[in-house]
Formats: structure tokens, C-alpha cells, sequence
């Protein structure tokens, strides 16, 4: 599990622990240089395995940027090596940052393409092995509404969230043979720490150059979001044996969002 120190990755894991599974957690718990919100802490990763193991099931964690292929394989090979075995591997890590299309610079744009493409392809890289060994299993792809349908004012979230749904299709055609199945999960604006800072102000800034798109963000059910553990709840079904025959989907817990 990746992104694992809070949020939606902490969600994510605890749910899969409550059901039984132990879990290697990562996450890169620094500040990194674009975000507008308060990142991930040491302390925030302590936290997740507090939860995890109040479960009663065993954790592996690991401090980690998902772009560093070779120290996240090492860190995935050493908790499989612990645990036993890897069954499910969930790519979650991302930022997002919001601004108008010509407010967007390069560190911006190359700060999300490796974090939200090349972080999930190290993910997949790291982890498939260990479920090719295992006879098959589950990988599930965190994207995004904005992975469905356009989200204005976020070309670069957008672009890295279609480009992981395209190689979760992907890798599920080449890892099918390995009764591995690989589907993406869509979801609308969730309640995490991503929304701190002054996130919230950058997104109302650029509306506010443009409100016409402002509409695009609306849910189609009357919430104006979602719970990490809404989500979890999807991550949980893909991850389990009653999804056994569902690979190269997308799966939208997105209240709507991407209907209109």
C-alpha cells in the first residue's frame, strides 16, 4: 500500500487489516516541492501502524518516495519476505495540484507525471513479481473521477490519472495469464489532508478566471464529497475473491461525478 501514512492510503490498509490481511505499508512522509497541502509525516506512518496493528494482523512500513524504483523493491521484497507472501498490491500515492492551464509550470507538471505515472508504474514493477510467484492475485490502481472525465484546471492530474487507468488495462491484458487481475479505482473528491493548506483557495482562484467550468467539480448525488473509508470499501471488494472475475474495469465510488 502506498500513500499508506494517512488519508486514503491509511483508509485503504486498515480496512484490508480489519478483514484479515497483513500489510506492508510506504509512504514518502516529506514535504514535497509543489503540493499546497501539508504532507505526510514520519509520525503519520507511526500512526498507521498503531491502527493496523491494534487489528491484531502484522505491518511492514517503510518511508519511501514512490519514484525510487530500487528502494521501493527493496522494501516490498523485504515485507513479502517477512509476511510470506504478497497477494494484493494497491498503488494509491499521488498529489494533485490545481492551476489554470497557463499558471502551470514545469516542476508542476514533471512533479505529478512522476509521482501519479511513473510512481504507480514503479508500484506495479515492484509488486507483480511477488504475485506472479503467488499464483495470482489483485493490483488495484488509485486514479481518479478526473481519470474519467475531464476535471478543469488540473491538466497535469488529469492527464497522469487517464494515463493510469490506460496501463491498468494493460498490465491486466499481459498479467491475465498469471491469474493476476488488475482494475482502476475512480473516485470524487475525498475528505483527506489533500484539501488542506490552501488547496481549497488555488481551485476557487482558478474558477474564479473561468466559472463556467466550476459546475464540472459537482457530484450528481447531493454531497459535496466522500470518506477515505468509502473508498476503502471499493479497494476491499477488488482486493477480495467476490470480484475473482473482474479485471481491466474502472470502478467510480464517485457519487455520480463522472455521469454529468
Amino acid at each position: 500500500m502506498t500513500g499508506a501514512a494517512r488519508g486514503q492510503g491509511r483508509a485503504d490498509a486498515l480496512r484490508l487489516a480489519e478483514e484479515g490481511a497483513d500489510v506492508i505499508v510506504v509512504d514518502v512522509c516529506a514535504p514535497l516541492p509543489s503540493v499546497d497541502y501539508l504532507s505526510a509525516t514520519p509520525q503519520d506512518l507511526a500512526e498507521t501502524v498503531s491502527l493496523i496493528e491494534k487489528t491484531g494482523r502484522r505491518v511492514v512500513s517503510g518511508i519511501v518516495d514512490v519514484r525510487d524504483l530500487a528502494a521501493l523493491r527493496s522494501i516490498v521484497d523485504d515485507g513479502a519476505a517477512q509476511l510470506g507472501r504478497l497477494d494484493v498490491v494497491v498503488a494509491n500515492a499521488g498529489i494533485c495540484i490545481p492551476r489554470a492551464w497557463d499558471k502551470v509550470t514545469p516542476q508542476i507538471y514533471q512533479d505529478t507525471i512522476s509521482t501519479n505515472v511513473t510512481g504507480v508504474w514503479n508500484t506495479v514493477m515492484v509488486g507483480a513479481p511477488h504475485l506472479v510467484r503467488a499464483g495470482g492475485g489483485s493490483i488495484i490502481i488509485i486514479s481518479s473521477a478526473a481519470g474519467l472525465k475531464v476535471q478543469p484546471f488540473m491538466v497535469p492530474y488529469t492527464t497522469s490519472k487517464f494515463a493510469v487507468r490506460g496501463m491498468a488495462k494493460a498490465f491486466a491484458a499481459e498479467l491475465s495469464q498469471h491469474h493476476i487481475r488488475v482494475n482502476s479505482v475512480h473516485p470524487t473528491g475525498v475528505n483527506t489532508p489533500m484539501g488542506t493548506g490552501s488547496m481549497r483557495q488555488r481551485i476557487d482562484e482558478a474558477i474564479a478566471g473561468y466559472d463556467r467550468l466550476g459546475p464540472m467539480f459537482m457530484n450528481l448525488l447531493p454531497v459535496d464529497g466522500t470518506e477515505p473509508e468509502d473508498v476503502a470499501d471499493t479497494v476491499l471488494f477488488l482486493a477480495s475473491d467476490e470480484s475473482r472475475f473482474i479485471t481491466a474495469h474502472e470502478i467510480a465510488p464517485d457519487a455520480g461525478n463522472t455521469e454529468f
